[in-house]
């Protein structure tokens, strides 16, 4: 007795179509998988067996050979476990188990014949749409996450006994509603901080909006209780919100790394990942057994901020930096090779000195001159060179704190970042470029035109500090940011000299 179901398997963030055959023959009672399973698919042959016993039906007696096609590519995971069930149970019952070749099933099944939540089930979701296929049974802990695909219809189940009663025709299961992006947007609770919350520091207001509105990325460097977490924690609320393409990549990413909420949907708020500082270099830009996506694409189209950033390993940082230039990692390893997206905003913190109190007003430093040299000689200058903004802060006073002025909150600024994207999207449309951070070399010469006065104020700057040519670069985009929040629509050198103040640091602490 033959039979066949479809399922998916998961290479990276996306999914591939497998073929699960059931071949029943007389002889010596065994089971056995086929084509090319990892150590956790191996296993399913004694949770399949327990799952099909447990939920009431016969399991078949005989020599039982699985085998997931195509042969050639691992098979990772444990969502085929309920494709082999419903196979074996095909083979029994042909009459019974017919019309499953547009149906894919996905699904972990426990020794009680309960389905569990897989991950990656977005990525696979959108595999069968792509491959014609029209039904997808799934755990009901995905249901959410795949509410989103158009063109398939959706049945979440519980248990291999649900699944079995619906494709036989006993009880068919309830069909998931579509939801549309905006459905989603609409009942996604708010995460992020708000402004209006934090007392003074005018400037480093002032640069996380440029970072919004620019895509830039941020490095603020304060002493102790300054606030540089809280504002790194607001950013999100002042960016502009997910495309329902950037939130598909974004829930592909987090699915396939099982990072998504248990009946979490499709992500609608910019991701915020803030790994602390003895992350280790395959948490943090990705890797491991699996190549699994790392803290930087857990990121994308997000921030990713780095609290005590000497505090890093060396080489840590210093992997940072190709992700940040490329907005990809590829990570390679044995069993194949996956490339992640990481076109994320850096915001970086960290203390002035070792003590944490160099040039505060109201604290005294203790450390030595070769501390402090020991200390920032941690964070390279190619690091440095990829942080368009740097900030100094130092603690807000205590008249500053009981004030009674109203702060600007996060949805006034909110609409400034917007009103300045909207120029950029329509300044680079057709470009593939969304934001001035993203700008070439090559795009920079065309689209960041400078006042003859603007550009004099920055050659000057160049000459005077010594400035590299990626600084340079970056120089302009900041600028070309400036300028668009002023609504300018060349770079004027009231914009230049902005730029070139929030890049000040390097010659006062790193020089």
């Amino acid at each position: 007795m033959l039979a066949k179901t479809y399922t998916c398997g998961l290479n990276g963030v996306n999914g591939f179509p497998v073929e699960a055959e059931a071949y029943i023959s007389g002889g010596m009672v065994a089971f056995d998988i086929v084509g090319l399973p990892s150590a956790a698919v191996k296993e399913s042959r004694d949770r399949v067996r327990a799952a099909i016993a447990v939920s009431g039906f016969d399991f078949p007696l005989g020599r039982v050979t699985v085998n997931l096609a195509p042969a050639d590519i691992k098979k990772e995971g444990t969502a085929c476990e309920l494709a082999i069930a419903m196979a074996l149970l095909r083979a029994k019952e042909p009459e019974k188990l017919s019309g499953l070749d547009k149906t894919i099933f996905l699904g972990e099944l426990t020794l009680q014949g309960r389905l569990m939540p897989v991950r990656g089930a977005l990525a696979m979701a959108i595999t069968a749409v792509e491959n014609g296929f029209e039904n997808l049974i799934l755990p009901r802990q995905n249901a959410m996450e795949v509410a989103c695909i158009d063109g398939l219809n959706i049945y979440p189940a519980t248990s291999l006994e649900e699944v079995y009663r619906h494709v036989s025709g006993q009880e068919p299961l309830a069909r998931q509603e579509t939801l549309s992006f905006e459905e989603i947007e609409r009942n996604a609770p708010s995460t992020a901080g708000d402004l209006k919350y934090v007392k003074g520091q005018p400037v480093a207001r002032r640069a996380l909006e440029i970072a919004a509105a620019g895509g830039h990325n941020l490095l603020m460097v304060g002493i102790p209780g300054s606030g540089k977490t809280m504002l790194a924690r607001c950013l999100p609320g002042i960016m502009p919100p997910l495309t329902y393409e950037e939130a598909l990549e974004t829930t592909l990413i987090h699915s396939a790394a099982g990072e998504l909420e248990e009946n979490g949907g499709l992500m609608t708020s910019r991701p915020f990942r803030s790994p602390h500082h003895n992350t280790s270099m395959p948490a943090l830009i990705g890797g491991g057994n699996r190549a699994k996506p790392g803290e930087v694409s857990l990121a994308h189209n997000g921030v990713l901020f780095l609290d005590e950033l000497p505090e890093f390993p060396h080489i840590v940082l210093e992997a940072l930096r190709q992700p940040l230039e490329d907005g990809y990692v590829t990570i390679t390893r044995v069993n194949g090779q996956n490339r992640y997206l990481s076109r994320c905003m850096l915001i970086a913190g960290m203390n002035p000195c070792p003590c944490g109190y160099y040039g505060s007003k109201h604290k005294q430093c203790t450390c030595s001159t070769g501390e402090m040299k020991r200390y920032l000689s941690r964070i390279s200058g190619p690091l440095l060179d990829r942080i368009d903004l740097q900030v100094e802060m130092d603690a807000v006073s205590v008249e500053e704190i009981e004030t009674a002025k109203e702060q600007e909150d996060s949805a006034t600024v909110r609409q400034r970042v917007l009103n300045a994207r909207r120029m950029q999207q329509q300044r680079y449309e057709g470009t593939g470029v969304f934001c001035n951070a993203q700008l070439s070399q090559r795009d920079a010469e065309r689209f960041c035109i400078m006042t003859p006065e603007a550009k004099k104020i920055l050659l000057q700057a160049v000459n005077r500090y010594a400035i590299s040519m990626r600084t340079y670069g970056r120089i302009r985009k900041v600028a070309r940011t400036i300028a668009d929040l002023a609504g300018h629509e060349l770079i004027e050198a009231s914009d230049v000299a902005q730029a070139i103040q929030f890049r000040n640091l390097d010659g006062q602490y790193w020089k």
